[in-house]
């Protein structure tokens, strides 16, 4: 059945993979991934906050409503229309067998009027409720807590000067909520209130949205790589899931800060289970025994890519180079012994973390994690290393800069990991560092980033602080 799905406006490429990943989750997980049936209103720009979907029934859209961190409601659409006569004219058509249950004498509903794209007075609010007297509400009007909520929508041909996605047409849109979100979830976890905090936390928002493309849930065991301060693995243990997390710096994941602040305290502040383990372990050597798979229903992560902090992996310069042989450490030391380290290539990293899922990951669990790209690359499939193990089923881009943004990653794994597969993603890594840009294959995305456009010319840095490049028609800052 087709159902009013209505977006916040924030992140706009996100939105659909969020919805289509949770109506896998409360639909039918055993059923191989597909893509959900969407189209747009009448004459609405494709980033509209407006959408319509056809989900499998109202307990999946009011599910997904209820946990998606971008869906601000699902809705029963009873009419729309490009005014009020024309909205009119497609209620009193709507089947009477889909009204009367919600009208019903014993029943309590309340009314509420939205906008998007301008603001409208109390009393003009007034004055549309009032104007729906032809629908035969029969029942007791309830503010506080009704049976049924009903949304009066209305946008505004207001072209494309304000900032939005251009509306060429005024439309109006009336219908049943299915499902709300809850947005409270949000304050309750932001970063600034965290008792345990990295420079390279992952934003609440953003670590949800990560968790419901993982389908995180009761039972499933999650896993972190690149942990930090455990941001992602609250989002998934907020879901109920179990985690585990991994990162080579032991000052992290062992002290933090001090007993009360740590990433033991992080999951302690909201109340979460704490984490299975967190263990000290490179993603270039894993620690994993042999022989040892499918043990994760989804690996979650923010590989490090060398903006605001780069890759590490064991071994420091010397050892890498042979310049020194491999050492011993001494008994005495070794409680408090850190190991030295090198640095580590975005593109090795990618290779070993699709090993790794490969290995680790159960039949179709889920791999999913930022990808860098700088604005120069016009066809990002050319360049990212494909896996035969794996499928992509989600891309959603988030632009940072003028210079590069990054793509959150969705991959399902769909076949075993032999060792046949393990040397073909060896060769098609191999093939991908041959062939790769130069930044990525350094492991020098920063310089690449800030550095100046036109390096040759002595003036372009002063130049580009004087010139106002054209803002985005309507996307802004929270693309």
């Amino acid at each position: 059945m087709w159902y009013l799905c209505v977006f916040f406006h924030r992140l706009l490429d996100y939105r659909k993979a969020e919805v289509e990943s949770l109506a896998q989750l409360f639909s039918n997980e055993d059923q191989e991934y597909q893509c959900l049936q969407w189209r747009l209103p009448l004459l609405h720009h494709p980033d509209s906050p407006f959408h319509f979907v056809d989900l499998p029934s109202e307990d999946v859209a009011k599910s997904i409503a209820s946990r998606s961190i971008l869906v601000k409601g699902m809705y029963e659409l009873w009419g729309e229309g490009g005014s009020y006569e024309e909205l009119e004219e497609c209620i009193r058509n709507y089947p009477d067998e889909r009204k009367l249950p919600y009208l019903d004498s014993n029943s309590t509903f309340k009314i509420n009027v939205d906008t998007f794209g301008k603001v409208i007075s109390l009393q003009e609010q007034t004055q549309r409720i009032q104007g729906l007297s032809y629908i035969p509400f029969k029942g007791r009007v309830n503010l506080k807590n009704p049976e049924h909520k009903f949304w009066l929508m209305e946008t505004d041909d207001y072209g494309a000067s304000n900032g939005l996605p251009p509306m060429v047409q005024k439309r109006i849109f009336f219908g049943r909520e299915i499902g709300g979100a809850d947005r409270k979830l949000l304050p309750t976890y932001q970063l600034k209130s965290r008792t345990y905090l990295g420079p390279t936390a992952m934003d609440a928002e953003m670590a949800f949205l990560m968790a419901n493309q993982a389908l995180a849930t009761p039972g499933k065991l999650v896993y972190d790589p690149f942990v930090g301060t455990g941001s992602i693995l609250i989002a998934a243990a907020h879901f109920g899931a179990m985690t585990m997390g991994a990162d080579i710096d032991i000052r992290v994941v062992r002290d933090g800060r001090g007993p009360d602040c740590n990433v033991w305290s992080n999951f302690k502040q909201y109340g979460l289970p704490m984490p299975i383990a967190l263990l000290r372990a490179d993603n270039n050597l894993p620690p994993w025994r042999t022989g040892l798979k499918e043990v994760f229903d989804a690996i979650i992560c923010d590989p490090p890519y060398g903006v605001r902090a780069g890759g590490r992996k064991s071994g420091g310069r010397k050892l890498m180079k042979g310049v020194i042989g491999p050492y011993v450490v001494p008994d005495d030391k070794r409680t408090d012994h850190i190991p030295s380290t090198a640095s580590y290539s975005l593109v090795e990293c990618v290779h070993d973390l699709l090993d790794l899922a490969g290995r680790m990951l159960v039949m179709g669990g889920r791999l999913v994690f930022f990808y860098p790209v700088l604005s120069e690359d016009d066809n990002f499939d050319n360049h990212f290393p494909e896996h035969p193990c794996f499928k992509l089923i989600a891309t959603s881009e988030q632009i940072l800069s003028s210079r590069y943004s990054r793509v959150l990653l969705t991959m399902v794994k769909t076949s075993p990991y032999t060792e046949d597969i393990a040397e073909a993603a060896r060769l098609k890594h191999l093939d991908f560092k041959e062939n790769h840009l130069k930044w990525l294959e350094d492991g020098n995305l920063h310089s690449a980033v800030f550095s100046p456009t036109d390096p040759q010319s002595n003036g372009a840095a002063d130049h580009a602080k004087f010139t106002k490049e054209p803002k985005p028609k309507y996307r802004g800052k929270y693309v």
